[in-house]
């Protein structure tokens, strides 16, 4: 059984950074993408960033695009999402997703989900 697990949130003042850290395990093999999306109160879940097994493909949305990097790191099962010049609307709860290929990810079509982890942006 595959399990994601999330780490990383936390509170921040805006224009400042965090690194949201997502580890995969029970999945044998590195042969596969992985993402993050988040959910704001009120709004329906997002898509962010994906990347692929091998890192050659990275896609991200436009609203994240310039300001968050997704990584990983293969030998440690593990996704990096780096946040830089946040902002009070990245406020929310962000998930980790674990699926065969980034179009998949991207098309909302999640093998595995993480709990999530709270990230909050003060003013």
């Amino acid at each position: 059984q595959v399990q994601v697990a999330e780490s990383g949130g936390g509170l921040v003042q805006a224009g400042g950074s965090l690194r949201l850290s997502c580890t995969a395990s029970g999945r044998t093999g590195s042969n596969y993408a992985m993402g993050w999306f988040r959910r704001a109160p009120g709004r329906e879940r997002e898509f962010l960033a994906t990347i692929s097994w091998n890192s050659r493909i990275t896609r991200y949305s436009d609203s994240v695009k310039g300001r968050f990097t997704i990584s990983r790191d293969n030998g440690k099962n593990t996704v990096y999402l780096q946040m830089n010049s946040l902002d009070p609307d990245d406020t929310a709860t962000y998930y980790c997703a674990v699926s065969d290929t980034t179009a998949q990810i991207m098309a909302n079509d999640v093998n595995n989900w993480g709990q999530g982890t709270q990230v909050t942006v003060s003013s």
